[in-house]
């Protein structure tokens, strides 16, 4: 697939590969939720976008929206527990949150869901992961994300003022707690030029 990406001038390497979680900071959102950060957490970003952008297979999606059927504005990559990833750091990064969050979590993260946001006008709307169990539990949604930055969104879903994190170059986020069923994320569109960026989403099984 034909992407441009304007490469990070402070990871500029091709060995890919993972820094330690120790430096998560945590964000307490209220109602139950937070949110854990760390900037820069996989080195060699661009190279793995630069994997994945030719190498998965991306598929485009149609939806219905009353009575039209659109594109959905982004391209899309589901992979299952026993699906083998397109690339082993993936595994190490499931690896390492089911890890680190073990005492919280209770459970693995075990699926990989990718998107890939092609330029500013690719997008997702407001929502929260609420397919199955996290519509009901508290669990958690790990988004790594490689290529260009792009702002995610949080709300509050009982209305209030909405938090935006920057996440691209090698990023994590992890929404924990009651964030799915309490708070809702978007990536909204962008006149402004936006380069391709793809995130990668960790969930538990029972989770979408």
């Amino acid at each position: 697939m034909s992407t441009h990406l304007q490469g990070s001038l402070f990871d500029q390497s091709d060995d890919v590969v993972l820094a330690p979680l120790n430096g998560l900071r945590r964000t307490v959102l209220g109602d139950g939720a937070w949110i854990d950060q760390l900037t820069g957490w996989l080195h060699g970003a661009d190279a793995l976008f630069a994997r994945l952008a030719d190498t998965v297979p991306w598929r485009a999606e149609r939806r219905q929206m009353y009575e039209h059927t659109v594109d959905v504005p982004r391209l899309l990559a589901f992979y299952r527990a026993d699906d083998r990833l397109p690339h082993p750091v993936l595994d190490e990064a499931r690896d390492a949150l089911s890890s680190y969050y073990a005492d919280e979590l209770g459970e693995p993260f075990t699926t990989a869901g990718l998107c890939f946001y092609r330029d500013g006008r690719d997008s997702v709307a407001w929502h929260g992961d609420r397919i199955g169990r996290g519509a009901r539990e508290d669990t958690m949604v790990a988004i790594l994300s490689v290529g260009a930055p792009r702002d995610l969104l949080l709300r509050p879903r009982r209305g209030g003022a909405a938090l935006r994190r920057p996440l691209g170059h090698g990023d994590l986020i992890v929404m924990g707690g009651s964030c799915q069923r309490t708070w809702e994320h978007a990536i909204p569109k962008t006149a402004r030029a936006a380069g391709p960026r793809i995130s990668i989403q960790f969930r538990p099984h029972g989770v979408q």
